[in-house]
């Protein structure tokens, strides 16, 4: 069975340790699709300088703070893809301009008005590019140690900047990943 078979829209990959890429290191990524064509995620921990009003003016007022966009991913930074957390009560499906994720969680069509979805969210967070993986890459990464795949909450997609998202994730899993959140972020420091 392929290594993958856990990993569906709604979980999150967090880097192990172990993962030193400067692209992933230390993240959370937040699975939106995933299928025989492949994966697709955000990094939810990687706040960008730029502000979401610069280039985005309309949606800028309504996202989570910080108001920044985020790094999503290393793939085609020049595209901007935004997911909300649905207010208690509202359901994506058959709303025009949300995709459903997985919970409250939903993809944000941001040619959409903003005056019509905004009400339905109780928090947005925009993001540059995305992660993507080929069919078979993931799998192949998952077995050579470098994700560890946990359920994600519905709140993590809207975690502070400022808060160490990575190290949240991990502790909220018990022994013995629980573990792994005391990796200090430099081996020297140890």
């Amino acid at each position: 069975m392929p290594s993958d078979t856990a990993v569906e829209p709604g979980t999150l990959l967090v880097a192990a340790p172990s993962l030193l890429d400067s692209n992933f290191r230390r993240t959370v990524v937040y699975v939106i699709d995933h299928r025989g064509e492949g994966t697709l995620g955000v990094v939810l921990n990687r706040p960008s300088e730029v502000a979401v009003d610069d280039v985005l003016p309309t949606w800028g007022p309504h996202v989570s703070q910080p108001g920044s966009v985020f790094v999503g991913g290393p793939v085609d930074q020049k595209t901007a893809l935004c997911l909300a957390a649905m207010r208690t009560g509202e359901d994506a499906s058959g709303i025009n301009g949300l995709i459903g994720v997985r919970g409250p969680v939903a993809l944000v069509d941001l040619d959409a008005d903003p005056d019509a979805l905004v009400p339905k969210f109780r928090g947005m967070r925009v993001f540059a590019g995305y992660a993507g993986w080929d069919v078979g890459q993931l799998s192949g990464e998952i077995d050579r140690g470098d994700w560890i795949v946990v359920p994600a909450l519905p709140n993590d997609v809207l975690a502070p900047a400022e808060e160490d998202l990575w190290g949240r994730v991990l502790r909220r899993q018990g022994m013995p990943l629980a573990l792994l959140a005391t990796h200090p972020s430099d081996v020297r420091d140890n």
